[in-house]
């Protein structure tokens, strides 16, 4: 018998509304978002209202994507629905490791607010953007990188996407190389460099804060970002996933050589599930962002 995988969003731009409809319909829902709102007022009005400039910038994304994340888990989770594992990108590797018992809500949002006030501080002292590079593998990514400079691959996605950071001041360098080289570079709505170098004041903050923090052993396998395998050292890891790449191909590649052939996206869009399907097309796939697709995964869930 094959096995169940959470995944939690956490990158790209988010859009007004997310969230409402789970918290309408899912008491266990709408109790994730009130908890997040008595620790952060303002929080809910953001993820349902917006505006949207708002909500794309790290310091209020990562608090509203790690509040919408739960939610959805938590809705599937008060329906009998458990994973047998989870994985998060980005943001949300700490909304997958809240689900998986590393730690509480209360401190895992408490980590968020850190993470997103330290990175928020970094791209505003290091200005810089990111680029979705299409066509090319990622071997080729990298030498494209190195020899523009400062320029750092920090998503694998899958065999033909691989997302660039850099300064703002190299942006058109690499723009021009990729589409030179063959390839197209779509810029992202982002608000900074994540997972680069340049989040490296961001990192070592949060190494700090980790040191401090208590953690427990999850209780299902949690992997990782940085390693692609099922977790090590938070104190470690936690902090080194903001300014290392996202290995997300062999994450999923690991997750499905580990037994998981269902994997469900939690959170905000659909994009972790379009990117495994890009993976591996024999594995299930769905996604929990709203009340229709929460019905639809029940169902592909109780076939």
């Amino acid at each position: 018998m094959g096995r169940l995988a959470l995944v939690f969003a956490g990158q790209g731009a988010q859009t007004p509304g997310m969230g409402r409809e789970i918290y309408q319909t899912s008491a266990a829902a709408k109790q994730v978002f009130d908890e997040c709102e008595a620790t952060l007022p303002g929080v809910k009005a953001l993820c349902f209202e917006g505006p949207k400039d708002q909500l794309n910038l790290t310091v209020n994304t990562q608090p509203c994507l790690f509040a919408a994340d739960m939610a959805c888990a938590n809705a599937l989770l008060e329906a009998g629905v458990k994973a047998d594992g989870v994985a998060g990108f980005s943001l949300g590797e700490l909304a997958a490791g809240c689900y998986a018992g590393l730690f509480n809500q209360e401190d895992a949002f408490e980590f968020v607010r850190f993470r997103a006030e330290a990175m928020h501080e970094c791209s505003t002292t290091h200005p810089g953007t990111m680029f979705a590079v299409f066509g090319l593998p990622a071997s080729q990514v990298e030498t494209l990188c190195l020899a523009i400079g400062p320029v750092y691959p920090v998503n694998y996605n899958y065999p033909d996407q691989t997302v660039v950071a850099c300064p703002m001041d190299v942006a058109g360098a690499v723009s021009q190389a990729v589409v030179a080289a063959g390839g197209k570079a779509v810029r992202l709505a982002v608000s900074g460099a994540f997972h680069s170098a340049l989040m490296n004041e961001a990192a070592h903050r949060l190494a700090a804060v980790a040191a401090t923090t208590h953690f427990d052993t999850p209780s299902i396998p949690l992997y990782a970002n940085v390693t692609g395998r099922p977790y090590g050292d938070p104190k470690t890891l936690l902090a080194e996933q903001v300014n290392h790449p996202v290995r997300w191909q062999l994450t999923i590649e690991n997750m499905i050589a580990d037994g998981f052939d269902t994997f469900v996206e939690v959170g905000p869009g659909t994009t972790l599930t379009s990117f495994i399907r890009k993976i591996n097309p024999s594995v299930r796939t769905a996604s929990v962002r709203d009340h229709d697709s929460f019905i639809e995964t029940r169902k592909m869930l109780d076939a």
